[in-house]
């Protein structure tokens, strides 16, 4: 990483060099049991998340890590060069599903598509672009769908 804290020699993407339909993928992120407790024991203490015998007799049939993790992990995935946007990610609403659990032993990452691209008018320095990024496991599984719009500046 470079003192900004992007990976070194990643290229970083403005407004005006984005296309519609542009693709990123994200590095990977191993889960572990311990993780998936250890951030559910602290910001999302369910049974499904915490106890392999309790997540057992749930419908999900075994432990699961909380969706908030994955969405976190996504984050860190997209900020560390998974989505190489102007200078960081910039956050103006989001949606987000869970279309499958993710559990412990998975390997993420996240692809992304540019799905739209919108200049300010008021503010000609930067516009807003519409982020999908889905989050996959080692089966190229999708665990999570999230469709983020992001305030992306103009090159200076």
């Amino acid at each position: 990483m470079d003192a900004s804290g992007d990976p070194a020699g990643t290229r970083r993407y403005f407004l005006e060099e984005l296309q519609i339909g542009q693709r990123f993928t994200s590095g990977t992120h191993a889960l572990d049991v311990e993780q998936v407790k250890a951030f559910a024991s602290q910001f999302d203490p369910q049974r499904y998340h915490l106890d392999e015998e309790a997540a057992a007799t749930t419908l999900f049939g075994g432990l699961v890590a909380s969706g908030w993790h994955t969405a976190s992990v996504t984050m860190r995935l997209l900020a560390e060069g998974g989505a190489p946007l102007g200078d960081g990610l910039i956050g103006a609403g989001v949606e987000v599903a869970w279309p499958r659990p993710t559990r412990p032993c998975d390997i993420l990452h996240v692809v992304s598509e540019v799905m739209e691209i919108r200049p300010s008018r008021s503010r000609p320095d930067r516009g807003m672009v519409t982020l999908r990024c889905e989050t996959r496991n080692q089966q190229d599984e999708v665990v999570q769908v999230m469709t983020a719009r992001l305030v992306v500046p103009r090159r200076t």
